[in-house]
């Protein structure tokens, strides 16, 4: 299992971001999707906890892309974000809130879903334990996501000759063969079978990569879980624009190589022995929210095989 005291530091760290910037969401994310993780799986070898506990102590000590370093004007260390507050009463009944904010922003493709990534985890992690909910928590969490109503939905890299382009600017065709989903079911066997897809051979770099498609579907799939099937359903809308902008990239394996892929998933205790654990710029914040994401996912397919197959195609994201 994993230490309950990462999920309070996650929410006290998400609940400080917008000090920073709204991707500075990563770092407290992280730890909220990490603890989850031993709730998923119970069962798992030791050593697996430990490298997720090790990924966690990583990004509180400042190592993550997305805090100080991306936001150089911060008065905060990353290491501040994760305080605790002073003591508060719990109010549950503010949690509604959180997705009050999102309702501004879920329309459109946000900084590649981050708005529902951040606002899902927090809801799950606050419904799951109402103590932890204290105002200055929930106050905190919806300034961050209120910061996402004016954030493009991504940028992509389009080549040498075109160069990284905002999703903004891209026009996409209605006949790009994306299937047309409007369900949560649907949105959920779209990305399983994307996931059963994937070849070394085939580089896209942007909008998130095919991790954030997976951690935006798993983070709608939540949203209806805990009761807000409306914004789950104009949440489903957004993520096909998303998945849409992914699928517009193309394959750059001639100019970056192929896709490297890990020898096995993140959920073996090989993977953490093995020396060869990799802590490129984002994975870091990104491994333990995919883990989470990917079991939280597959609980709106209902096809066992594909998931196991699935499950094995981890290792083309980590």
């Amino acid at each position: 299992m994993i230490d309950f005291a990462y999920l309070s530091k996650g929410l006290n760290a998400l609940a400080r971001a917008h000090h920073m910037s709204s991707m500075a969401g990563h770092l407290g994310a992280s730890l909220v999707a990490g603890y989850f993780v031993g709730e998923q799986r119970p069962n798992l070898d030791q050593t697996v906890y430990e490298g997720i506990e090790g990924d966690l102590d990583r990004v509180i000590d400042g190592e993550s892309v997305f805090g100080r370093r991306m936001s150089k004007n911060s008065e905060l260390a990353d290491s501040e974000l994760f305080a605790p507050f002073p003591r508060q009463k719990a109010d549950p009944s503010l949690i509604d809130g959180i997705a009050e904010e999102l309702l501004s922003n879920v329309g459109e493709a946000r900084q590649s879903g981050h708005n529902v990534i951040f606002a899902s985890l927090s809801i799950k992690a606050l419904k799951e334990h109402p103590d932890l909910a204290t105002p200055a928590v929930i106050d905190g969490i919806r300034k961050l996501i209120a910061l996402f109503d004016n954030e493009h939905p991504g940028s992509g890299y389009y080549g040498s000759e075109k160069g990284r382009i905002s999703g903004s600017k891209i026009i996409l065709s209605e006949t790009d063969g994306v299937p047309d989903y409007e369900s949560i079911e649907g949105m959920a066997l779209v990305v399983v079978n994307e996931l059963l897809n994937q070849d070394a051979k085939v580089h896209q770099v942007g909008y998130g990569g095919l991790v954030h498609i997976v951690n935006h579907a798993a983070a709608i799939v939540d949203l209806k879980k805990y009761g807000y099937q409306e914004l789950a359903g104009q949440a489903v809308r957004s993520h096909r624009q998303h998945f849409r902008l992914w699928k517009s990239l193309p394959n750059v394996a001639d100019e970056m190589g192929p896709v490297k892929v890990s020898s096995f998933t993140p959920h073996k205790a090989a993977y953490w022995t093995s020396g060869d654990v990799p802590y490129d710029r984002a994975l870091l914040t990104h491994r333990v929210k995919t883990m989470f994401g990917f079991e939280e996912l597959c609980k709106a397919v209902d096809e066992d095989p594909k998931e196991e197959q699935a499950y094995d195609k981890l290792r083309y994201l980590m």
